[in-house]
């Protein structure tokens, strides 16, 4: 459909589309009423790293309401987002068929199927974690796993709803479908793509300092906690949108990239020195599983993440 001639958007609409995007999908959650925080002005001096208890008449973010009220606001915002791409490319190619564009801005979102290697790349890289989980027995259908708590309740309950279903759907969808569509169609080179776009998607979580901060007591030092969790929040997930950026390239789909987060989100942060202090006799044994797990991932996602056919990452 498109010719190699120049590219159709320029770079720097490309950058205001995408952050157009993050203001849209982080704004959703402030519009609608029922979504936005409440917090008490007062403020509460408390020992440091101690969040305060929840004061009467406020919000906070696990509230079932506010989590129903987000989920639809996210959800409502991802919808627009997308629609904006497919307005962009009609645009762009106003004598092409509905039918045929359809088809197009479906192919450029990533709403295709993967091949079942990148998929496997992201649990690889926890392979230590699930060792762990394994010496523990509470891998599925082992001894302490339990299908009431760890499915039922973990996964359906209306928190479980939003960390392992909505919040990696909706944020994968614009934040690496709709930002790289518009980028490609910029015609940035994948190094960009890959680098730079994960910036937005880091950018769009600095607005839990307000969180932060009036839940530890909105004080100076609730105000610091804030700064430094906020700047480690954008650190891990602009990296995590590297990687997610690079499965989505190389795979042309976004069920890489949606699998991943929800995988990491399941397994949370890795912990190796705690495990081991809590198994100190099979320090060595987690230790080869984390280094097996790491060293695997760095040798296979290159030829694990690539599908052929790949919209984004076409081989000579």
């Amino acid at each position: 459909m498109y010719g190699n001639t120049k590219p159709f958007l320029s770079i720097t609409f490309a950058h205001l589309l995408s952050g157009l995007f993050a203001f849209i999908y982080v704004g959703s959650i402030y519009a609608f009423k029922n979504a936005r925080l409440r917090f008490s002005k007062r403020k509460v001096n408390l020992p440091e790293g101690q969040a305060r208890l929840k004061f009467q008449n406020e919000r906070w973010r696990d509230d079932p309401d506010v989590i129903k009220a987000r989920l639809l606001a996210v959800t409502s915002a991802t919808l627009i987002c997308c629609l904006i791409v497919f307005v962009v490319m009609k645009n762009l190619n106003r004598d092409d068929e509905f039918h045929n564009l359809t088809t197009d801005a479906w192919l450029h979102l990533g709403f295709t199927w993967s091949n079942a290697l990148p998929l496997l790349i992201t649990p690889l890289l926890f392979f230590g974690p699930l060792y762990v989980q394994f010496l523990e027995k509470t891998l599925p259908f082992q001894k302490n796993w339990s299908f009431e708590d760890d499915v039922l309740f973990r996964f359906f309950s209306i928190v479980g709803l939003r960390n392992y279903f909505v919040a990696p759907i909706t944020e994968e969808i614009v934040f690496r479908a709709c930002v790289l569509t518009v980028y490609h169609l910029a015609d940035a080179s994948r190094t960009k793509m890959i680098f730079l776009s994960p910036l937005v998607f880091g950018a769009a979580h600095i607005h839990h300092a307000f969180e932060t901060y009036h839940r530890y007591g909105r004080t100076a030092t609730a105000a610091k906690r804030a700064l430094i969790s906020t700047t480690i929040q954008f650190t891990y997930t602009s990296i995590f949108g590297f990687y997610c950026c690079y499965l989505f390239l190389r795979s042309g789909s976004l069920l890489p990239p949606i699998t991943a987060h929800m995988f990491c989100n399941i397994m949370g942060i890795p912990q190796p020195t705690y495990e081991i202090s809590l198994m100190p006799h099979r320090k060595l044994s987690i230790s080869a599983a984390y280094l097996f797990g790491i060293i695997g991932f760095v040798f296979m996602l290159k030829p694990w993440s690539y599908t052929d056919g790949s919209l984004y990452w076409q081989r000579n």
